[in-house]
């Protein structure tokens, strides 16, 4: 689980309050399911993202399973600020999470925006922003159990139709001791409909602790976009950081040195194949042909991608 930081843990671990109080916008790497892993955070760290999120980790799970945090949660030294998010509904099974990972993390996020079916049916994700006074608690517990002063309790939420519950949510968890929010600018029932970033700035006017923008951000100039119309202390990225990892450092489009970054940290990382070439997909959706895709997204083996990327890229 912990890549071996046991023995430096307590130097390495970071405030990532810190970078909120740096006065620059922070850049932050959103959960992702199976992709802001370990192997991914290292790429994306290299390339100007300030701080990382792990994918959702189902709390229950991760207390019960010596399995699930196995191989749900890898981290090691060069791997921080570290944010782990995790899907919950009982206070206590997420302070018992916090405390696994609290030697080896910066803080926890709490999953209020996930809006898939099975998420909801069970009672984690979106469905909590209806419960306003069920996020206020879980947010004191982990504050009042986890010793040090330093880790971070946050959560991630999407907008209710009327803003005003919205703010309410917020302004609760504020006073619950929530270190900041995370705003997706869409509602449960909204997909691809556009990001209401005017209800971004709202929530930020009504509260004083750091609010993050997160919805649609593809490249830096967005990014910067979003700031100014959100006045957001932090810009979180998901799909824009698959499809360009050094979107952060200002590319517009995948730098091949990004790509060969990968193949060696990925390889470092025994990055299971699937995974990798995924990755490897989604980076050279802007830089190749269909037909380049075309052979490209079928290989099947670790050695066939290294061959076509030395073959055509040099890599």
């Amino acid at each position: 689980m912990t890549g071996g930081i046991r023995g430096t843990k307590e130097c390495q671990l970071k405030d990532p309050m810190d970078l909120f109080h740096s006065g620059q916008v922070v850049k932050i790497c959103a959960p992702m399911v199976r992709y802001s892993k370990l192997a991914f955070r290292t790429l994306v760290r290299k390339y100007s993202c300030d701080l990382c999120y792990t994918p959702m980790i189902v709390a229950a799970d991760f207390v019960r399973s010596a399995k699930a945090r196995d191989s749900e949660f890898t981290t090691n030294k060069g791997d921080h600020p570290l944010i782990v998010q995790f899907a919950a509904k009982e206070a206590q099974v997420l302070c018992d999470a916090a405390r696994i990972v609290c030697p080896f993390a910066d803080g926890i996020d709490l999953n209020c925006g996930c809006p898939q079916r099975w998420a909801i049916s069970e009672g984690y994700g979106a469905c909590l922003i209806n419960k306003p006074e069920l996020v206020k608690d879980m947010v004191r517990h982990v504050r009042s159990q986890i010793d040090n002063p330093k880790f971070s309790v946050s959560i991630k939420i999407r907008i209710h139709e009327d803003l005003k519950r919205t703010v309410d949510l917020c302004q609760k968890a504020e006073a619950a001791g929530v270190s900041w929010i995370t705003v997706h600018g869409r509602s449960i029932q909204e997909r691809h409909q556009p990001v209401h970033y005017d209800a971004i700035k709202i929530i930020k006017q009504s509260t004083s602790i750091p609010i993050v923008a997160n919805g649609d951000i593809k490249t830096l100039k967005d990014a910067e976009n979003v700031h100014h119309l959100t006045e957001a202390d932090g810009i979180m990225v998901a799909r824009g950081l698959l499809a360009n990892p050094a979107m952060f450092a200002g590319y517009e489009e995948t730098p091949f040195q990004c790509i060969q970054d990968w193949v060696d940290i990925a390889l470092e990382h025994g990055t299971p194949f699937t995974c990798f070439h995924h990755h490897l997909m989604y980076m050279m959706e802007r830089i190749t042909s269909k037909e380049e895709k075309k052979v490209f997204n079928v290989l099947s083996s670790t050695s066939a991608v290294l061959d076509y990327l030395n073959d055509h890229y040099g890599v």
